[in-house]
């Protein structure tokens, strides 16, 4: 019974997530903005913060918060948040925010902001660690056919489907 309450609270949380936002193939498709009813992007980390330093991640702020394409990111400080807003494209997780490997699979489910990579200068997140490892062993077959699905997955797009 616990397990069927959960699914109907995840099933009523994802069903209207098919917020839109910009892609470099310039329309709309969904962002993965989580299942606790927000529209908090990459889980409210700092997207700049994986290209900078050691690369390691670290919680953005919502004193630092962006709007773009209907989801929120958030900054650790006012420097990323600028940087964001002058390329967002280049700080963005692609697939909008969902599993790669998922998405080379053709459909939508979670990206883990800590199961992640930078290809090519690309965020790339993964459901979880056991996901990413077998995305790890494929990175340019499972990147090129994500993009295939990404450029044909429908802006209202849900999960699983």
């Amino acid at each position: 019974m616990r397990n069927q309450a959960l699914f109907a609270l995840l099933a009523a949380v994802l069903a209207p997530l098919s917020v839109a936002a910009f892609t470099p193939h310039a329309y709309a498709k969904p962002v993965y903005v989580g299942v606790d009813g927000d529209n908090i992007a990459v889980s409210g980390y700092d997207t700049v913060s994986y290209f900078d330093g050691d690369g390691v991640p670290v919680k953005g702020d919502a004193a630092f918060a962006v709007e773009h394409g209907g989801a929120v990111y958030r900054f650790a400080n006012a420097a990323n948040a600028a940087r964001f807003q002058a390329n967002p494209e280049a700080f963005m997780p692609r697939y909008g925010g969902h599993c790669a490997w998922a998405m080379s699979r053709g459909y939508l489910a979670p990206g883990d902001p800590l199961a992640y990579a930078i290809v090519d200068g690309k965020l790339y997140l993964n459901f979880n660690q056991e996901v990413k490892a077998k995305w790890d062993e494929d990175r340019a077959g499972y990147i090129a056919a994500a993009e295939k699905n990404w450029a044909t997955m429908p802006d209202d797009a849900k999960f699983g489907g």
